[in-house]
C-alpha cells in the first residue's frame, strides 16, 4: 500500500494576479515647493530684531550694480566730470565778464514785491511824485557814496520790471490776435523780433548819445537801458484798455487812442524826472557814484538829449509797439 504523502501537500495552484496597466500617460506638471523664507530664518537667528531684515534686503535691492557707487572707475568718472564743469563755469564767466558786469547787473534786479507794486505804481501815475532824488549811502570813511539799489530806494532804476514787461507784452500780444481770431504760428516769433529790434536799436541809440556827451561811466548806461524798459508797462496798459474799452478794435478808436495819450505822457514825465539826475547832475561824487557835474556847453547838449528822447523817441517807439 501506498501511503499519502501527508509532509509535502502538492502546491496550490491559483490563478495568475494580472494588475491594472494604464493606457493613457498622463502628463502632471511636477510641482516644487516653494524655497525656504529666508527672512524668517533670519528673524529667528536675529533674536527677534524687526530691522534685522529689512536692512538685508534693502542691501540687495540694486543686484548687481549695487556697488557702482564704490567702483573705483566711476568716482574717478565723477571727479572728473566736476573738474570739467568747474573749468567750464570759470572760462565761461571770464568771457562773458568781458562783456557785461554781472556783479554791476546784479544791483539792478535786487529788488522786493513791496517795490514793484510801489514802481508800477510811480510809472502810470508820476504827476505827485516827490522827491526824485536818488539815496546814497556813506563808506565807514564817510568819503565813499553809492547809490542804494532798488529794494531800499523807489527812485533807483531796475531791469526786473522792463525785463518782465517785455516777457508780458509778446504774450499778451499773441493773446489778443487769438482772441480776434487772427493768431498764427508764426505770430509769436514775429512779435519777438520786433520788440528785440525795437530794444537793441533804442540801446545803440543810447550808447552813440553817451559817446556824443561824453558819458563814459558804465553804471550810467545801465541807467539808461533800465529807464528805457519801462515804457513796456504803458504799452501794455494801452493793449489791455484798447482791448477791452474799443470794441476790438486794439489800440485804434478814440479811447484806444485817449490811454496811449495817458500812458505815454505818464512814461514821459518819469523819464524827464528820473534822467535829469543821471544826466544833469547837481553834485560830485567818486567813481562809485555815477553823477558828476558837468560844463554848460555839455549841459545844454544833454538836456535837448533829454528833451527828445524822453518825447519823441518814446512816442515813436511806444506807437509802433502798439500798432504791431
Amino acid at each position: 500500500m501506498q501511503r499519502s504523502n501527508y509532509g509535502n501537500p502538492p502546491p496550490a495552484t491559483s490563478p495568475p494576479l494580472h494588475h491594472p496597466v494604464p493606457q493613457h500617460v498622463s502628463t502632471v506638471p511636477q510641482l516644487r515647493s516653494p524655497p525656504p523664507p529666508a527672512p524668517q530664518h533670519q528673524q529667528q537667528s536675529g533674536y527677534g530684531n524687526p530691522y534685522q531684515p529689512q536692512a538685508a534686503q534693502g542691501g540687495n535691492a540694486f543686484g548687481a550694480y549695487g556697488g557702482f557707487m564704490t567702483d573705483p572707475t566711476a568716482q574717478m568718472g565723477f571727479q572728473v566730470g566736476q573738474t570739467a564743469l568747474k573749468h567750464g563755469t570759470e572760462y565761461m564767466e571770464q568771457n562773458f565778464n568781458r562783456y557785461v558786469n554781472v556783479s554791476a547787473l546784479k544791483h539792478y534786479f535786487n529788488v522786493s514785491n513791496g517795490y514793484v507794486v510801489n514802481k508800477l505804481i510811480l510809472v502810470l501815475f508820476p504827476w505827485r511824485h516827490k522827491p526824485w532824488s536818488r539815496k546814497q549811502s556813506m563808506g565807514p570813511n564817510g568819503q565813499e557814496a553809492w547809490f542804494l539799489p532798488p529794494r531800499d530806494d523807489l527812485n533807483s532804476p531796475d531791469m526786473y520790471i522792463p525785463v518782465m514787461a517785455l516777457v508780458t507784452y509778446i504774450l499778451l500780444s499773441t493773446l489778443i490776435a487769438g482772441l480776434r481770431g487772427a493768431f498764427q504760428p508764426e505770430l509769436l516769433g514775429m512779435t519777438a523780433t520786433t520788440a528785440f529790434v525795437i530794444v537793441a536799436i533804442e540801446i545803440l541809440g543810447l550808447k552813440l548819445g553817451c559817446y556824443l556827451l561824453s558819458i563814459s561811466n558804465e553804471s550810467q548806461l545801465l541807467d539808461l537801458i533800465a529807464y528805457s524798459g519801462y515804457k513796456f508797462v504803458g504799452v501794455i496798459v494801452t493793449l489791455v484798455g484798447g482791448a477791452l474799452f474799443s470794441g476790438g478794435k486794439g489800440s485804434g478808436g478814440w479811447i484806444g487812442w485817449g490811454i496811449f495819450i495817458y500812458a505815454f505822457l505818464a512814461n514821459a514825465l518819469f523819464l524827464l524826472r528820473s534822467l535829469k539826475y543821471v544826466l544833469l547832475p547837481e553834485s560830485n561824487s567818486d567813481e562809485r557814484g555815477t553823477m558828476q557835474t558837468v560844463a554848460r556847453s555839455q549841459k545844454s547838449r544833454r538836456t535837448q538829449f533829454l528833451f527828445l528822447y524822453s518825447y519823441v523817441v518814446q512816442f515813436f517807439f511806444m506807437w509802433l509797439l502798439t500798432m504791431t
